[in-house]
């Protein structure tokens, strides 16, 4: 592995997609841009965080941030539902046995601020678009039927994601594919972090931040299936292409369990801050056109 915190961004100056190292490690990359503060990337050579390739010697300005994949590298994003025990708790549902899955497309993968976090005009229509604050995990290498033992050797590294959602949508099924699989509707980063800065995601603390108000706090201990649980399960009988992305669940205190409900409206900021080294991923609702 070649990198400890790698970034995929648009250079100031340039319109190419370049991917490197920030030069201050330990910068949050997503707050720096957000600020408008200038962050140093050591150039790498290679096009993609799967194949990163090594430095470069040069070095870059970031001007936008990408998400660390592309929607043509990820397939089929997968979901954890459930996976906080305090979550599980305020939705008024039971703790589950086994992880509890389901789709997103490829479509929805979408970039940090400042690009734009599309509110589908239905979703406008029933005033219920919500945020999740999720830890995504992303695989390096192919995997299929993995032992829980051996689950963490397939993965590349972590990052911040959000599973945005329409609320109205999902409680009027029974599935959720539908409800959370709109376009933009997984915006990830900022940074992909290496699986070696963090030996146990135990370690991380996530917060929710609607607005600049603390909406959801909480430590990963409250996860229920750990992630070497998570990436086991979902390779029986199904492989799981390198590049793979697995965002793990959200904790307590999403918009639609509040009271009162707290949801996500045309130019709210929402921002999914995990530390240390993730950092922050900055989104700005905009409504659809």
């Amino acid at each position: 592995m070649s990198f400890d915190r790698i970034v995929r961004f648009v250079p100031k100056g340039a319109s190419s997609v370049l991917i490197g190292e920030p030069v201050d490690s330990s910068v949050d990359v997503g707050a720096a841009v957000r600020k408008g503060e200038d962050v140093q990337v050591k150039v790498f050579s290679g096009k993609s965080v799967l194949d990163a390739g090594s430095p470069t010697g040069e070095t870059a300005v970031i001007d936008r941030i990408l998400s660390p994949l592309a929607q043509e590298e990820v397939g089929t994003i997968r979901c954890i539902g459930l996976n906080y025990k305090r979550h599980a708790e305020e939705a008024k549902m039971t703790i589950p046995e086994i992880p509890t899955l389901f789709l997103k497309p490829a479509t929805c993968l979408a970039d940090p601020w400042p690009a734009p976090t599309i509110i589908p005009k239905h979703t406008i229509a029933s005033d219920s678009a919500d945020y999740e604050s999720e830890l995504a995990v992303v695989l390096g290498k192919d995997a299929k039927n993995v032992s829980e033992a051996d689950a963490l050797d397939y993965v590349l590294g972590y990052t911040a994601s959000n599973d945005i959602s329409s609320r109205a949508s999902q409680f009027a099924q029974s599935q959720w594919c539908y409800s959370k699989g709109f376009d933009g509707a997984c915006p990830l980063g900022p940074v992909l972090v290496s699986k070696k800065l963090v030996p146990d995601v135990g370690q991380l603390k996530m917060r929710g931040l609607k607005n600049g108000k603390v909406m959801q706090e909480s430590p990963l201990t409250d996860l229920i299936f750990s992630v070497a649980q998570t990436v086991s399960f979902l390779s029986q009988g199904t492989t799981l292409p390198k590049g793979t992305v697995i965002i793990t669940g959200t904790p307590a205190g999403v918009g639609f369990a509040k009271k009162p409900q707290e949801f996500l409206h045309d130019g709210d900021e929402f921002v999914v801050e995990i530390l240390p080294h993730i950092g922050s991923l900055y989104n700005v609702m905009q409504n659809e056109k």
